[in-house]
């Protein structure tokens, strides 16, 4: 344990190049931020569980009505600067070094640096990705392997890095201020800015980031202030910030033009995701079974609640001249010809985000940028967006974002084994250290893991009956874990060391009476 700065004790082992991200200016600048807005993210917590249990009583959501005026007044956000003018392919990963150069060098248009779902927040993890974030931002990034060097290539355009912190409800028990566990996302935004904003500003780009698990425009306020903060301190130009918001709760669906208005001299945008969706509409209805989904892999983007939910975020961006940024493109492509049906899927995603009016899309292996160019380029040609198509045919209510219940698909024991089985698996991975893991040809990430162990909650806990007849009970939850640990041990190169905490922890947050919100928090407890 050391003392860097009044009131700051930076607890954890040393990290390689640690010294040169943890000092004493830049951890007295996140102190700075945990004090002045610490105690308003906690009091949007407690906000988030009123409003939970409001939306169960009543058994909807709606959109606001003392909101209503934003919704129809007449504003745009700030316009783009030049160098995100055009995000058509976005790669996304984790910040280790070998992902960020691939990722840079990948031809896509923008990195999503990922220091959230797919990072796990091994102290280790936090600093040397904040080190990475500063060596690719001057370009002086380099990996020496026996096998191979990874760096910078001059012979294509480098990604532009956007960067994820952790959501408002981590906390970084590795940084105290004044005693307290500081805010993780002020410490990963702190952290970056204070090193970056000035250097990016130089190179003619900025300081651009993507925001996570936000639920309401007050904690798309409580950002707009800690931006608003930031540049002041640092000098930095007001607007030099802009961030893409990540409408991945079911609350913010029915917020997004006052998210966009909260942000709006720092907005970049709206991003639409597939399983965080998901996870957050049974977390908010997890007591009805009016909101019961079938197989998690049965819930395509065109079942028409996900269909609303996407129509909505394109028509509300290009209406206030924002970017909608596309879902993710998950799947590995191996080198043989056994991934045709899996690409071939690939490109009917891309190709119906780019009919829909989508700026660009995710893809999660460099493998896939061509694909996701492809299909872009096919509707933009050289427009750098399609920000101009405001889609004023759309009009989406309530109820439609509401209609869960009109999901095709069936609730099978295939479905329930696949959630524990990827969900064991995805948590042996985050405890080893890694949030990026490559399960069944897909990469994964916390999501996976969170719609997969949320669904069985939500089956277990309205006595739901599969497709074959099998009632959902504890006793087959714990049954189907039992098997799926004999078939990880016996399965060659699976690493055991962590099998049987994942067991543990999966089951406590899958079978336990109170649903936990997120299962990176008590897996945080596990590990340094």
């Amino acid at each position: 344990m050391s003392e860097t700065a009044a009131g700051v004790q930076v607890i954890g082992g040393a990290v390689e190049r640690g010294d040169e991200i943890l000092t004493k200016e830049a951890l007295e600048f996140v102190a700075g931020l945990q004090r002045a807005f610490g105690a308003r993210r906690d009091e949007l917590l407690e906000r988030r569980k009123q409003r939970r249990a409001e939306a169960s009583a009543k058994g909807r959501l709606d959109f606001l009505e003392e909101t209503r005026h934003i919704r129809e007044g007449d504003w745009q956000v700030a316009a783009p600067p030049a160098d995100i003018a055009d995000r058509r392919v976005e790669i996304t990963g984790p910040t280790d070094r070998k992902m960020a150069i691939n990722a840079l060098n990948s031809g896509a248009k923008v990195w999503l640096a990922d220091l959230e779902d797919a990072n796990t927040p091994h102290w280790r993890n936090v600093v040397s990705g904040q080190v990475n974030l500063y060596d690719l931002v001057r370009k002086q990034i380099e990996l020496v392997t026996e096998k191979k060097t990874y760096k910078l290539r001059d012979d294509v355009q480098h990604a532009v890095p956007l960067v994820r912190p952790r959501g408002w409800h981590f906390d970084e028990k590795h940084v105290l201020v004044d005693g307290k566990p500081a805010v993780a996302a002020l410490v990963d935004f702190g952290l970056h800015f204070f090193h970056n904003a000035k250097e990016l500003l130089s190179r003619g780009s900025g300081p651009y980031f993507y925001l996570p698990k936000m639920e309401s425009h007050l904690e798309a306020r409580l950002w707009n202030d800690v931006f608003t903060h930031a540049q002041q301190e640092l000098g930095i130009p007001h607007g030099s910030v802009r961030a893409t918001v990540l409408i991945e709760t079911y609350p913010a669906a029915f917020e997004m033009e006052e998210i966009l208005y909260e942000l709006r001299d720092h907005s970049a945008g709206l991003n639409a995701g597939r399983w965080d969706y998901l996870f957050s509409v049974i977390k908010t209805f997890r007591d009805s079974d009016k909101y019961i989904l079938p197989d998690r892999n049965a819930v395509t983007m065109t079942a028409p609640f996900m269909r609303a939910y996407t129509e909505l975020l394109v028509r509300t961006c290009h209406k206030r001249g924002a970017f909608a940024i596309g879902g993710m493109a998950a799947f590995i492509p191996t080198k043989d010809d056994s991934n045709a049906a899996a690409m071939e899927k690939v490109h009917a995603d891309k190709k119906r985000e780019a009919g829909d009016g989508f700026d660009g899309s995710w893809v999660a292996h460099p493998g896939l940028v061509p694909i996701c160019y492809e299909e872009f380029d096919a509707v933009l040609g050289e427009k750098p967006n399609q920000i101009d198509r405001t889609r004023d045919e759309v009009q989406v209510t309530a109820d439609q974002l509401l209609a869960v219940a009109e999901t095709p698909g069936e609730k099978t024991i295939e479905g329930l084994r696949a959630a524990v089985d990827v969900g064991v698996r995805y948590i042996v991975s985050w405890l080893g250290g890694n949030g990026a893991a490559a399960i069944h040809n897909l990469m994964e990430d916390a999501a996976t893991a969170e719609i997969s162990r949320s669904q069985i909650w939500q089956w277990l806990h309205n006595d739901v009956v599969l497709a074959g007849g099998e009632r959902v009970t504890s006793d087959l939850v714990r049954e189907t874990l039992a098997d799926t640990e004999k078939q990880l041990r016996a399965e060659e190169g699976f690493p055991v060391e962590n099998l049987g905490r994942a067991v543990e922890l999966f089951e406590q947050v899958a079978v336990a009476d109170e649903f936990v919100d997120f299962l990176t928090l008590p897996a945080y407890e596990e590990i340094d």
